[in-house]
């Protein structure tokens, strides 16, 4: 039998906690529930989630510190949960590295989906292989740049990168694509999808970790296009 997907739920409301835990069991994951960002941490170490489902407004350390923290180290995918709903909030949520972020009060099945799309979207960085020659699936190769959208892995100059998805599948959808021009608003509809429409900074946010781990090559680049978007630019 499979081993179950573990999801580390933090949340000060106790009652909401147990309800988000009872929907996912249902669905059978295995949940764990703590209550501050203090205890996420060290039960984060020892639990070894699979996803966080990790709400800001935490008594001590907030929401903001400990994804900061766990992001610091890991890739594992991280859902915020927050009553704020203003453009700020979401676009420093997604700065510090969350890979969704969901209103409150919000509907349980949604939730349930929005787990399961970064769930399937998301693998754990496969070990760094001595040889890159053999490749399987949905893939683009450049020049010290291999990015495999099947088993979502990133090889740049030689070793395996930490990448949470949707930073993974923006780059894929623009080396896909060379020296094509892209408006934020179209890779918010293929990337993002609908509920992102008009939230452009989302884009800028994720670009900008790219280029923290991507740099730039010889061959080719991430590139700005002013008052339109950006394209994979491949130098020729």
């Amino acid at each position: 039998m499979a081993e179950k997907q573990r999801i580390l739920i933090v949340d000060d409301d106790n009652n909401i906690a147990e309800l988000i835990s009872l929907y996912l069991m249902k669905e059978c994951y295995d949940t764990t529930i703590v209550n501050d960002g203090e205890e996420a941490l060290r039960v984060f170490a020892e639990f070894k989630p699979n996803l966080v489902l990790l709400d800001l407004m935490l008594p001590g350390m907030d929401g903001y510190q400990v994804c900061r923290e766990i992001r610091s180290q890991h890739s594992v995918p991280i859902i915020m949960l927050s009553a704020k709903g203003e453009v700020f909030d979401k676009v420093l949520g997604l700065e510090l590295g969350a890979d969704d972020y969901m209103i409150k009060p919000f509907d349980s099945k949604e939730l349930v989906a929005r787990v399961k799309a970064v769930l399937r979207r998301y693998q754990t960085a496969p070990a760094p292989a001595a040889s890159h020659t053999d490749h399987q699936g949905d893939y683009v190769e450049y020049p010290d740049l291999i990015v495999n959208l099947t088993n979502y892995s990133v090889i740049y100059m030689g070793h395996s990168i930490e990448m949470p998805p949707k930073e993974l599948e923006l780059l894929y959808f623009l080396a896909a694509s060379p020296n094509q021009v892209f408006t934020r608003e179209q890779l918010l509809d293929h990337i993002w999808g609908y509920e992102y429409i008009g939230d452009t900074r989302t884009v800028d946010v994720h670009i900008k970790r790219l280029r923290e781990k991507i740099k730039d090559h010889a061959s080719w680049s991430l590139t700005t296009v002013w008052g339109i978007g950006y394209k994979f630019e491949v130098k020729r």
